[in-house]
């Protein structure tokens, strides 16, 4: 999008390198990286990028109100409420498509477009030695920045520690996840340990006593003060995990990241913002009210089906039809959204084509007024969703890193 960057790079680009690239990425995070990562990064205005980063810090203002935090308490299963909760999400993500707009005098520009938004941690680790691993691997101009809010790597790096290990001893801090192994973002699990000194941890293998929680190592059993959460709820359910410990008791422990956040900052907050990025979006159970009933199969084109609790695109159907919502039992649509289809705009330009990208805008809100942009996930494709898996046998799609020339 910053044109003698991209005509540049494209030019410059080798087969070679980008085999290269992923050795490098492969070698230094000690695993191979289970899902597509393109062949580019991408290159992006600090117009824009600030843009987006304030859009993104107002939509997740809206949510902090007295009058939210009563509605969305309904959302949160009685299995899952975690007492001692947070009176605010630490990690947020807000995922923005880049959409074609106009500004304030009405001239032609690129604007965001809310996705979704989650209060769940995604790849802080991984994602800026994705980036720094592009300048590298390609020599990329050396003033080409990464990291949002005028931060430097260090800087960053603090404000991870003080959120995550907030000032624990690391072998008592564990980032917690479900078959840590088995998962794709193994890589960032143990970036997260090389970055933090903090041990990664099955959630199967936690155990209570009393009020306390620990994990074993060898045959130490080591006490768990704080948790820095990475199991999703919804993968807890589908895999039925049984649990040592008891999530809704009273445990002596603090969370990085309180787990109730995961369903108030949700798809179910989307119909409930007030914002020129927010897209229409109505809860199913309410279709027929709002728009006078079920739209025909036509209609529907221009909309996208979502549950509300899955992940990485599991469920979503873009362009349902009405056969789609009526298998949906009436008492279960108040757990779905419908909400407009966007028109992602493809920017970037590619041997393969002009390509489309979504703008995950990553937050940090610990012990300041309001959350602060860290940095910038890309996912690029040119399939009907932005995600790895709706890209697959493509070339220069896959998850990215947004780089933007130093201030």
């Amino acid at each position: 999008m910053i044109p003698h960057y991209r005509a540049a790079f494209n030019a410059d680009w080798t087969p070679a390198k980008y085999a290269h690239f992923l050795h490098s990425i492969g070698t230094t995070s000690g695993v191979p990286v289970e899902f597509r990562l393109s062949e580019s990064p991408i290159f992006l205005p600090h117009s824009l990028t600030n843009r987006f980063a304030q859009a993104a810090k107002e939509l997740i203002l809206q949510l902090m109100t007295p009058e939210y935090h009563a509605l969305s308490s309904s959302t949160i299963p009685p299995e899952f409420n975690v007492p001692n909760e947070s009176p605010i999400p630490m990690f947020c993500q807000v995922d923005f498509g880049i959409v074609q707009g106009q500004d304030a005098d009405g001239a032609p520009q690129l604007n965001p477009k809310l996705v979704e938004m989650q209060a769940f941690p995604s790849l802080y680790a991984f994602q800026p030695f994705l980036a720094q691993q592009y300048i590298e691997t390609y020599n990329l101009d050396r003033n080409l920045e990464y990291l949002m809010s005028g931060l430097n790597f260090d800087q960053y790096v603090s404000i991870l520690r003080n959120a995550i290990v907030a000032g624990h001893n690391p072998e008592n801090v564990v980032l917690l996840e479900i078959d840590p192994l088995q998962q794709k973002t193994l890589c960032d699990f143990i970036l997260t340990r090389q970055m933090l000194g903090i041990p990664v941890v099955n959630i199967r293998e936690v155990k209570q006593s009393g009020r306390q929680l620990y994990y074993e190592a060898g045959t130490r059993r080591i006490p768990i003060h704080r948790i820095y959460n990475r199991a999703i709820v919804d993968e807890l359910q589908r895999k039925q995990v049984p649990l040592q410990f008891n999530m809704t008791s009273d445990l002596d422990v603090e969370w990085a990241g309180h787990p109730n956040w995961f369903f108030r900052m949700s798809k179910f907050s989307t119909p409930y913002l007030k914002h020129p990025a927010a897209p229409r979006t109505i809860f199913l159970d309410q279709v027929e009210v709002e728009l006078g009933g079920i739209p025909d199969n036509a209609a529907l084109q221009s909309f996208v089906l979502k549950p509300l609790f899955s992940f990485a695109g599991l469920g979503v159907v873009v362009g349902p039809t009405t056969a789609d919502i009526t298998a949906i039992p009436e008492d279960k649509r108040k757990d779905y959204i419908l909400q407009d289809r966007l028109n992602f705009v493809p920017v970037i330009e590619t041997p393969h084509g002009p390509t489309k990208a979504e703008l995950r805008m990553m937050f940090v809100w610990d012990r300041t007024p309001e959350p602060i942009c860290t940095c910038i996930i890309v996912r690029t494709g040119r399939g009907l969703q932005m995600g790895v898996d709706f890209n697959k046998n493509m070339e220069w799609v896959g998850a990215s890193a947004a780089l933007h020339p130093r201030e």
